[in-house]
């Protein structure tokens, strides 16, 4: 069991994670302020300490570092209301264990005063490396708020990382986060994408070549490992590499020298590598097509981009940043103001391209808006490649519904099996219409001709079908 001090100044969020932990055995003192919990430190001597980004006057972050002087054994954990990228990088630069992002569940806070209590003893402060802004990797949803967490754990070491994740979650990003927030921001940064390296080039764009190496070789030329020596070397779609330059990849990142091709000198390379990939790289390295050796050599730290799907409610502030964005390159005049109808629509739209794809169609409503109010029907027409990637789901919603037609079918005939003129195709047709109408213009927050759109009819025929359905707005 553990001392524990809390520092948050809500009095609702002291007094339950006060009783949560001294139901787990723990001995709990709060304090509502840094300067309360500084003196408290001195007296109380916790082992562990829960400490909130904003307090009154001075704030968690900056008492951090004081905090640890009193108590330099005991894990600080950072709490806060206000994720982002650069709040989790200070915590973590100035000392902080673990980053906890409100509200959370009681469960959450029990496991990491578990794993505090475990690792107490080690030293698991990280060295400093300065917060580099620009890096645009937006959210507040729990799944961002755990890769900012792990951008600043891994940031300020040297540890090769592979991020994965669907195209289009942002992958480059988190790459570029990851160098401008560690020791090598000041230098190279260097991206490329293996799929992009036609198979007879791609040894001489990574390793460099001499002259007379092959044909067109009329002189020395660095490759991008000696480019991007002292800094960063991101290797995108690394999945896509064939086997025999998984070889000489893991030669130079195993050697940490590269070899130019037509030449039999080594040549010492000091980079920091981070791979990305779409592909599943277990199921590749079971087929053959992937090396296991490179695969644990690219995975030493793994980071999972999520799907736009799995945070929806980051939705929001990244059509705003994107709106706000389009319209100061494109020095359009104009609101830039967002319709509630329309971030409905984009929250219930499938985005098979995540980030990327929901960048291009706020760039493309931008423009059809002309500087105006953003609306349900500037959005883009769905991509016949989604269509297509939504046919599975389709297919299994069709099974479902011919499911549910047997089963209406066989209710209405004992039913109206005593009727005259029973007319189950017509109710039936009611009955599904009726919820398929409704649906659609739920699902477009009420805009007829988005929803219009979304059934493929035109709005003066869906307007007609409301109306002699009994459906009014």
């Amino acid at each position: 069991m553990s001392r524990i001090l809390i520092v948050d100044d809500e009095p609702a969020i002291g007094w339950s994670l006060r009783e949560l932990l001294a139901d787990d055995g723990h001995e709990v003192a709060v304090a509502a302020s840094a300067e309360a919990a500084l003196e408290t430190c001195a007296a109380f001597r916790p082992d562990i300490i829960l400490l909130d980004v904003r307090l009154p006057g001075r704030d968690g972050i900056a008492a951090l570092p004081d905090l640890r002087r009193i108590v330099p054994d005991a894990p600080i954990v950072v709490m806060t209301a206000f994720g982002d990228l650069d709040t989790a990088v200070r915590a973590v630069n100035a000392g902080a264990r673990d980053y906890l992002v409100k509200p959370f569940d009681l469960d959450r806070v029990s496991d990491v005063i578990a794993r505090a209590s475990a690792d107490r003893s080690g030293d698991a402060a990280v060295s400093p490396a300065a917060a580099a802004p620009g890096v645009e990797l937006i959210g507040s949803a729990p799944p961002m708020q755990e890769v900012f967490k792990q951008i600043a754990l891994v940031a300020a070491t040297d540890l090769p990382v592979l991020i994965t994740g669907e195209t289009g979650t942002g992958k480059e990003l988190a790459a570029r986060a990851i160098h401008a927030h560690g020791g090598r921001r000041d230098r190279p940064f260097i991206a490329t994408s293996l799929a992009a390296l036609a198979p007879g080039v791609a040894e001489s764009e990574l390793f460099g070549h001499v002259r007379g190496a092959f044909t067109g070789a009329a002189g020395d030329r660095p490759g991008l490992f000696e480019l991007a020596d002292g800094g960063t070397i991101f290797l995108d779609e690394v999945g896509e590499a064939p086997l025999d330059l998984q070889v000489k990849l893991l030669r130079a990142l195993e050697s940490r020298t590269v070899t130019r091709v037509g030449s039999a000198e080594p040549r010492p390379v000091d980079v920091r590598l981070i791979a990305a990939t779409n592909r599943d790289l277990a199921a590749a390295i079971a087929r053959g097509g992937f090396r296991e050796d490179l695969y644990h050599r690219l995975r030493v730290f793994p980071i999972e981009m999520p799907a736009l799907a799995e945070r929806p409610e980051d939705i929001e502030p990244l059509v705003s940043h994107f709106l706000s964005r389009t319209l100061c390159r494109q020095r359009t005049a104009g609101s830039g103001a967002i319709s509630a109808e329309f971030l409905a629509a984009a929250r219930h739209r499938r985005w098979p391209g995540n980030v990327r794809e929901l960048k291009h169609a706020v760039e493309y409503a931008a423009v059809v808006a002309r500087g105006g109010t953003l609306r349900p029907e500037h959005l883009p027409l769905a991509e016949r490649a989604a269509e297509t990637a939504g046919r599975t789901g389709l297919d299994a919603a069709a099974a479902s519904l011919r499911a549910a037609a047997r089963d209406w079918a066989a209710a209405a005939q004992a039913a109206f099996s005593d009727l005259a003129e029973p007319d189950l195709h017509r109710r039936a047709l009611e009955v599904l219409e009726g919820t398929l109408l409704r649906e659609a213009v739920a699902h477009t927050a009420g805009n007829r001709t988005a929803a219009a759109k979304l059934l493929g009819l035109d709005r003066a025929t869906l307007r007609t079908k409301l109306r002699q359905l009994g459906i009014d707005d």
